[in-house]
């Protein structure tokens, strides 16, 4: 029986459809599911050994938590004993997390944190693996800052780009630039800019305080470095999602204003109550889009800071990358590369889920 015209359009769509979704198959899907195998063994990239399968454990070394109340040294008599500048001293940490029959669920752990608790004692957060939880805490955070950043510096550009005026295509071209240089270039730029000798930031910081600011290691300091990596991250891409936000500005209709106009809205009323809701759909693929880019962070740290300084600016997919061909152990970055595809993919569906149409 010949296909009818409906079947012919089904056809057609599928046969148009199918190179796009072979190279998903071969690119995104089959790699996945490789990945996800190769985590559940002890695989190495160069090794003479088979692997063997060890089931979760590559994930039980990557998320093992733990806490432990260290108590202070106390003497004879009781009291606890203080060094030279009154502060209580405490055991070795590695009695506790080395061979103690008594802690075996300590055992190899090291300290990640620790803060004050009852009288002197301290509340210790181990893991089973320190760098990795900085890596996910370092990707977390660098998320939750960017993402909302640059969604709204992007959206504050195409408001102010998308007005008919004279020569406006020239800033639209200007912040867009960023976007087509090689993110690479861009981040060897940045680490020009960031010196902490003779860069540009400090030399420009020095000459606007007329020489009171003392020049900053940008990329040296643990406690500026992931800083200066999201606001390089959040120039680079701003351009990029403004485009995004102009086209969905320029799909809303200009009667709309209009009747505003007439009705005698405000500026504020009329985003509120026209531009925000007509970006709805927009708005939505802005930020899946962005939270995707920021958790796949990577050449910024490998080009400026190589993870550091002390661990300060560690990422997902740099310690999967330097995990998997550095060390050659490819299922720790097996398994790392899991983990990272189930976060994005539930923080995607959890946005998703809370900016649904609710009528």
């Amino acid at each position: 029986m010949a296909a009818g015209p409906r079947g012919k359009q089904t056809l057609t769509g599928w046969a148009m459809a199918s190179p796009a979704f072979l190279l998903m198959l071969l690119f995104l899907i089959t790699p996945f599911f490789l990945a996800f195998g190769l985590s559940l063994t002890n695989q190495r990239l160069i090794s003479p050994n088979p692997a063997e399968y060890v089931g979760a454990r590559n994930f039980e070394n990557l998320l093992g938590l733990s806490f432990f109340v260290l108590e202070p040294e106390r003497d004879e008599a009781g009291e606890v004993i203080r060094d030279d500048d009154g502060a209580p001293e405490y055991p070795r940490l590695r009695t506790f997390t080395r061979n103690n029959p008594d802690y075996p669920h300590l055992d190899g752990m090291r300290e990640w944190m620790s803060i004050g608790w009852t009288d002197d004692s301290r509340l210790v957060l181990l893991a089973s693996d320190v760098v990795f939880m900085k890596a996910l805490t370092n990707t977390i955070l660098f998320v939750i800052v960017v993402a909302p950043m640059q969604a709204g510096i992007a959206l504050l550009l195409a408001l102010l780009i998308n007005q008919k005026l004279r020569g406006i295509t020239v800033f639209r071209v200007i912040y867009f630039m960023p976007v087509v240089v090689s993110i690479v270039v861009v981040a060897f730029l940045w680490r020009f800019i960031y010196d902490g000798q003779n860069g540009l930031l400090n030399s420009m910081l020095g000459f606007l305080s007329f020489g009171v600011f003392q020049p900053v290691d940008w990329l040296g300091n643990p406690n500026t470095a992931l800083a200066s990596i999201m606001a390089m991250s959040i120039w680079q891409g701003v351009g990029f999602h403004m485009i995004i936000w102009l086209a969905g500005l320029q799909t809303i209709p200009v009667s709309l204003y209009e009747a505003a106009d007439i009705e005698g809205a405000n500026r504020w009323q009329k985003f509120r109550y026209i531009t925000w809701p007509g970006l709805r759909n927009t708005a939505v693929l802005v930020l899946v889009i962005i939270t995707m880019q920021c958790f796949a962070l990577f050449p910024q740290v490998d080009v400026m800071t190589r993870g550091g300084p002390l661990d300060s600016t560690q990422t997902m997919v740099f310690q999967a990358v330097q995990r998997g061909y550095e060390r050659q152990d490819i299922a720790g970055g097996s398994a790392i590369s899991v983990l990272l595809f189930v976060f994005v993919l539930a923080i995607s569906l959890t946005q998703r889920w809370l900016t649904r149409d609710k009528d």
